[in-house]
């Protein structure tokens, strides 16, 4: 059987050292990751990288390893003697590699998951097989999630508290679900369907935790419609406001504001206040909407102002169209 290069593998010189071979083991699993890769062969590919690294990564298997390769092949069945725990951290264990705990001396990657060179490697230490050990901790996943805000509470940042249900293990090694609440910062001039980004505070992994991604939604207000970070506002005007014009208190996302509506606006006109839209390094601009009210004629004095109106102004509306 041909001598199998663990070096080759992982893309290193003979003379590589510790650290060399931790950092290209890491660059090259990542890369062939299942999860991650669209590599036809990926999984294959991540099952000799886990293989070399398991040799290359343990000072005493390196150097058996290197004392057996030395300008030679390896043939099934020829003798090897390796050192008394060569197998030690193959199996089911929770160390490292090469951190001396795991699967018992003789514990080896499972049939499926390992290379003959490697089972050879293993054929004199007797025992049984044990399956494919995972050699680097794993980092959790992350999270994600949404969390709704007021319009007002991007204009002048805010916190709040967010729930979720996580599942972690109790104790007794179980999995068990609970709520979690955090307190979050929402900052000045976040828009819809931003991401905050909250460290270590997804699921947790041997490796550490992963990272929680809160996705910022604006809670529905008849008021306001957002684009990026413009805002359309609705105001409503009376019928005398828009034809003779006035100056008109408006309360706006960032406080109140007086405006000019000119004379003779029709409902549906847009005033533009620059720089008053959702604030950042361009700050958008608000847009008012001139919506008019007409007043209820549900007393005798207000009816007989509409039929006033109506016979001395002779306005049709219709007309033209």
């Amino acid at each position: 059987m041909e001598y199998k290069d663990y070096y080759q593998t992982l893309g290193v010189s003979k003379t590589a050292s510790e650290d060399e071979i931790k950092k290209a083991y890491r660059k090259l699993v990542r890369k062939y990751h299942p999860d991650v890769s669209k590599e036809a062969d990926a999984q294959k590919k991540t099952q000799e990288l886990n293989e070399a690294y398991g040799v290359l990564g343990d000072a005493e298997k390196r150097a058996a390893y290197d004392d057996l390769g030395r300008g030679r092949q390896f043939r099934a069945g020829q003798e090897f003697r390796p050192p008394p725990d060569w197998g030690r951290g193959f199996g089911g264990g929770t160390g490292n590699p090469g951190a001396g705990g795991g699967a018992p001396a003789g514990g080896g990657f499972g049939d499926t998951d390992s290379s003959d060179f490697f089972a050879d490697l293993f054929a004199n230490l007797g025992g049984r097989r044990r399956q494919q050990y995972a050699y680097e901790p794993q980092r959790g996943d992350d999270s994600h999630a949404t969390i709704t805000i007021d319009l007002v509470d991007t204009y002048q940042g805010a916190t709040r508290n967010v729930s979720m249900m996580v599942a972690e293990r109790d104790a007794a090694d179980r999995i068990v679900t609970r709520e979690r609440t955090l307190s979050v910062n929402i900052p000045k001039g976040v828009t819809a369907g931003q991401q905050l980004r909250l460290s270590g505070q997804g699921q947790r992994g041997d490796g550490g935790p992963g990272d929680l991604y809160l996705e910022i939604q604006f809670r529905p207000d008849a008021r306001y419609r957002v684009d990026g970070r413009d805002v359309f506002e609705t105001v409503p005007v009376a019928p005398w406001e828009l034809a003779l014009g006035a100056e008109i208190e408006v309360a706006t996302p960032s406080g109140k504001v007086t405006v000019s509506v000119p004379a003779g606006s029709q409902s549906g006109r847009k005033l533009r206040l620059r720089g008053r839209g959702i604030p950042g390094k361009e700050a958008g601009d608000l847009y008012l909407l001139l919506e008019v009210v007409l007043p209820p004629a549900n007393t005798d004095k207000a009816r007989e102002l509409y039929q006033t109106m109506a016979r001395e102004m002779a306005f049709n509306p219709r007309a033209g169209g």
